[in-house]
């Protein structure tokens, strides 16, 4: 029962995410904008707040759903956004919240220090990339031409031709990453700066399932130019091992 609770809540965090990150946005815009008791009051409630959105980070952090999101304006189809993610960059923003506050007081009683500058803009810009990171949900993707993992600094693309079929791990694999057999990495095409040279992300989706459906676009490259319609994921569902 618990579980499923758990399980309920990530999938609606994930759905919501824009709404749950706004709201918190405007918490820390109204608190940052209160002065006096009010403040102290609020940024109390923030500092609590986030205590609890870390704690429920954690929690969250083990639901990986085995299934994928249809995007068929892109087209992809994409693991979905991780409800930790954003839970976390709840979690941070009272902390930041509380440097914009020291910042400002500084400001007024003229006791700003360059140290506090900068490290104050770097936290709060550090909130920001967090916020951004939850704000588009990042992961997989995979597309007619290849598998992109993406997040808030950088992306890297695997052409199908340059993929094996990967190895299903275990489930008592609870590793942050599947690992991707690539033979040609002249091929594999990077952005920024990618997370990883030879894995991809796997804490947002069920590893087998994730390992078996780029399994079987590796293996039938006839069905790759569909990928991202409706009628593509329920036939790949219904190929799946188990699935149909």
């Amino acid at each position: 029962m618990v579980t499923g609770m758990i399980d309920k809540l990530a999938a609606a965090t994930v759905r919501h995410r824009h709404v749950v990150l706004a709201l918190g946005l405007l918490l820390v815009g109204v608190n940052a904008a209160a002065s006096g008791p009010a403040s102290i009051v609020g940024q109390r409630l923030l500092i609590l707040g986030s205590l609890a959105a870390l704690i429920l980070a954690i929690v969250v952090m083990g639901v990986r759903p085995a299934c994928l999101v249809v995007q068929p304006q892109i087209p992809a189809f994409a693991t979905p956004g991780p409800a930790w993610t954003v839970f976390f960059a709840l979690g941070y923003l009272g902390p930041a919240s509380t440097r914009i506050d020291a910042l400002a007081r500084s400001t007024r009683q003229g006791t700003l220090s360059a140290f506090d500058v900068v490290f104050d803009v770097l936290w709060v810009g550090l909130a920001a990339l967090v916020v951004a990171w939850a704000w588009r949900g990042h992961g997989v993707r995979l597309h007619p031409y290849g598998v992109r993992l993406t997040w808030a600094l950088g992306s890297r693309t695997v052409p199908w031709e340059a993929l094996l079929v990967p190895q299903i791990p275990s489930a008592a694999d609870r590793r942050l990453w599947l690992g991707m057999r690539i033979t040609e990495p002249q091929l594999v095409r990077r952005r920024g700066i990618p997370q990883s040279r030879g894995a991809t992300r796997r804490d947002n989706i069920d590893a087998g399932f994730l390992a078996a459906v780029i399994g079987h676009y590796v293996a039938h490259p006839e069905h790759r130019a569909a990928i991202g319609s409706e009628a593509e994921y329920a036939r790949l569902l219904a190929a799946l091992p188990g699935r149909g």
